[in-house]
């Protein structure tokens, strides 16, 4: 008789939520005539959530985008539990208070950080202009929500930031010395293939500068692979560093973005090689870029945030759920969590706490 075939069925039982009545008598003394009434049991808060249903509510709204009216809907064709927008929202508002402890928490590792990738993109507070800014360090991820300029870029890193910064050539990092800083050679060889696509000088000079950005890459490649080591990667680097400092200087008396670009270049030039020596930085700043997709999406379907309490919950949430996915942690079960320790009034639980 051979082996038999396994051939396995996943099904989703049928769920409902379970619903515990506590009935709170109310007596009278005879005697005073003091109406006296039953306290709710340890760990029963007022809310009529419990702290897994507030939390599966704040992972539809938070982590899925759900609207607040679908995130209703959703509760009530798959659990029974029929909310009110309010009810909903008002869950919400409590998680965002639950989870100040974990954003401060995530807040002071990224700043205690050697090393962060950084980026930002546009949101909206009713109809004024604000900024999601986002800081992915190899263990947690922050965002914050304030308004775009070098002050805001301080205060998502603090004041007194000494790692490594890798990020775009926006103005508002200029702040920090070139040696403090990493540039992603990812929008440079955007910037020279948009040079390559026009005409005469220009045009070679983006060629010449592609071929370069492609031979870097490619030694990058080989030493993620385990095909050679840090030290070998630096050495095959001497000649592109050398070939792309001749480009840019004669790249320098262009007129127009190619001079400017080689210019600048030349000016941040220690920011270009962070990356060659440190183990903890990386040449393109691709791992802030796709924390910012999750608030891209929320944009695009929520237009942002009502009030200062949407702009901290949107900060809080992301930064949690992105921390959560880095350390591999179930996020319904810390929210769950956090959500009982706010309700009770203990230390929240711990985010970055070793596994």
């Amino acid at each position: 008789m051979g082996e038999p075939v396994i051939h396995q069925v996943a099904e989703l039982p049928p769920v409902r939520a379970v619903v515990t009545e506590h009935r709170l008598l109310r007596v009278c003394c005879p005697d005073c005539r003091t109406h006296t009434r039953v306290e709710l049991p340890a760990g029963v808060g007022p809310s009529h959530f419990g702290p897994r249903l507030t939390a599966f509510a704040t992972l539809l709204s938070g982590r899925f985008r759900l609207s607040r009216r679908e995130t209703c809907a959703l509760l009530s064709g798959l659990l029974d539990v029929p909310p009110s927008l309010g009810s909903v929202q008002a869950r919400l508002e409590e998680t965002s208070r639950a989870l100040l402890p974990a954003y401060r928490e995530v807040r002071a590792a990224v700043r205690a950080s050697s090393a962060a990738n950084v980026d930002e993109t546009g949101w909206r507070l009713r109809r004024q202009r604000r900024w999601v800014w986002t800081a992915v360090t190899a263990t947690a991820t922050l965002f914050r929500l304030g308004r775009r300029g070098s002050p805001d870029a301080r205060l998502l890193l603090g004041r007194d930031y000494r790692g490594v910064i890798g990020s775009d050539r926006w103005g508002a990092y200029r702040q920090y010395p070139p040696e403090q800083r990493q540039l992603c050679w990812a929008h440079l060889r955007r910037d020279f293939q948009g040079l390559s696509e026009r005409e005469g000088e220009v045009a070679r000079l983006g060629r010449w500068g592609m071929a370069e950005c492609g031979r870097l890459f490619g030694l990058w490649g080989r030493f993620k692979d385990g095909q050679i080591t840090r030290t070998q990667m630096a050495r095959a680097l001497v000649p592109v560093r050398w070939r792309l400092k001749r480009l840019l200087k004669r790249g320098m008396e262009l007129k127009g973005k190619a001079g400017a670009l080689c210019r600048d270049l030349l000016k941040l030039w220690p920011a270009l090689w962070t990356w060659v020596h440190r183990e903890d930085v990386e040449p393109t700043n691709n791992v802030a870029e796709r924390a910012l997709r999750k608030p891209v999406l929320w944009r695009k379907g929520s237009f942002g945030s009502n009030s200062g309490r949407g702009l901290r919950f949107v900060e809080r949430i992301l930064t949690v759920s992105e921390t959560c996915r880095q350390r591999k942690r179930g996020m319904l079960d810390y929210l769950t969590r956090a959500i009982e320790a706010h309700r009770a009034g203990s230390p929240a639980p711990l985010l970055l706490a070793p596994l």
